[in-house]
């Protein structure tokens, strides 16, 4: 349940006029207000996401997550002195709207940043607005290296591991394995692509004779799995890398299953570990498969058992890795704020690059050249589990993201060629 955040007392003919009995009170109250920090206005963070659509899944459980967040620091006394208020609109998926609200929030309610986007398309388009009208932007998930790297910026954060990151952890695992025979699905737009080359360029650099033998792109939210199954089964790759989330992913995987494709060929995904795809699917989730995911029922460090307790109590489910997004992004904020002494965006800036912030699965830091977190992934494979009566992942390991990252120069390299 979210808790709301108390009205102002407002004045007017009302406030005393209509209470003559209780006038003197009320009087007697307000002169006992103290002035400074109990007067002053909260810390307002515009938040535009894709809380409706093929994202949803992802969000709602993030929101959560942030509200849990903000109540925390509110109890503890809030920042500088000041509450903290967060103005969550919905972007429902569409740049344009995205920029509608980001100019709603920074010119007409005045927020002091601005924070999370789903999509990559989408958090680009809010990055160069950011950019535009020099506001602190501190992206939560769109995966896209470009928001950090070639049109990176001076006024742009992000939290989690990009499509590099995650792309070159599975292809070193993929390397390892037999298969020479790759074929590819995913939603055709920036995430989705970039999340294949990449993989696909590590992949080559460490086994020069795989052979890309088929390419499939649904357009985002729209899958009719039937012709790409068909279309998979007739170029008979020996492994298959999927981008696809979300009901694209679901339809997939449950057509995928009455066909067989899952018993012709391996299978890697990108995120098809994570709760959100894995839970849906139930006991239909496929086996076997590599992906990058969150195990969150076998992290055993303290502080992240801690979180999942906090949010299952507060949220009535588990979590999902849109949970841990969501808090890591506002505890990173929080974390800033105080550190800038200030809601100035030159500041926080400054506080931003360079980071340390302790978070439930450990310490991430924001590098002050690209604003990339260092915050990891977890790569493993699937399993079945009929007790949870679903799909979980084993034989994971949690890989830094320091161990996948490109150096400052690569970076540089990224964005003069960009220019």
């Amino acid at each position: 349940m979210r808790h709301p955040l108390p009205r102002p007392i407002r004045s007017g003919k009302l406030a005393l006029a209509s209470w003559p009995v209780f006038g003197g009170l009320v009087v007697a109250f307000l002169l006992v207000i103290p002035s400074g920090a109990g007067a002053q206005q909260p810390i307002r963070i515009g938040e535009v996401n894709s809380y409706t659509g093929i994202a949803a899944g992802f969000t709602l459980p993030y929101r959560q997550a942030v509200e849990m967040a903000v109540e925390e620091i509110n109890a503890g006394g809030g920042l500088l002195g000041r509450r903290v208020e967060v103005l969550f609109r919905d972007d429902k998926g569409n740049p344009a709207e995205a920029i509608t609200h980001a100019q709603e929030l920074v010119f007409g309610e005045k927020v002091a940043l601005l924070a999370g986007t789903f999509l990559s398309n989408v958090g680009l388009a809010v990055s160069d607005f950011a950019r535009q009208n020099k506001v602190l932007f501190v992206a939560a998930e769109p995966l896209t290296e470009a928001l950090t790297w070639s049109r990176g910026h001076r006024y742009a954060f992000r939290v989690r591991p990009n499509t590099h990151s995650q792309g070159r952890m599975l292809a070193e695992r993929a390397a390892k394995l037999p298969y020479k025979r790759w074929a590819v699905i995913g939603p055709n737009y920036e995430y989705g692509r970039r999340a294949w080359e990449t993989f696909w360029a590590r992949l080559k650099e460490l086994k020069p004779d795989v052979q890309l033998v088929g390419e499939h792109w649904p357009t985002l939210g729209k899958i009719e799995p039937g012709g790409y199954i068909t279309a998979l089964l007739s170029q008979q790759p020996q492994a298959v890398y999927v981008s696809l989330f979300g009901s694209d992913w679901i339809a997939f995987a449950r057509e995928a299953s009455k066909r067989g494709l899952f018993q012709k060929a391996f299978f890697v995904g990108i995120l098809l570990g994570e709760p959100e795809y894995m839970e849906p699917l139930k006991l239909e989730a496929p086996e076997g498969m590599l992906v990058t995911g969150y195990p969150w029922y076998d992290i055993q460090a303290p502080a992240h058992k801690d979180f999942v307790a906090k949010f299952q109590k507060r949220a009535d489910r588990t979590p999902v890795v849109g949970s841990l997004v969501g808090y890591l992004t506002f505890q990173s904020i929080f974390e800033a704020i105080r550190k800038a002494g200030s809601t100035d965006t030159e500041k926080m800036v400054a506080a931003l690059e360079g980071l340390k912030v302790e978070t439930p699965i450990g310490p991430i830091s924001f590098r002050p050249f690209d604003h990339q977190s260092t915050m990891g992934a977890w790569v493993g494979t699937t399993k079945l589990d009929a007790r949870r009566g679903g799909g979980i992942m084993v034989n994971w390991e949690y890989v830094p993201g320091e161990k996948v990252l490109p150096s400052e120069a690569e970076v540089r390299k990224m964005r003069e060629a960009a220019q």
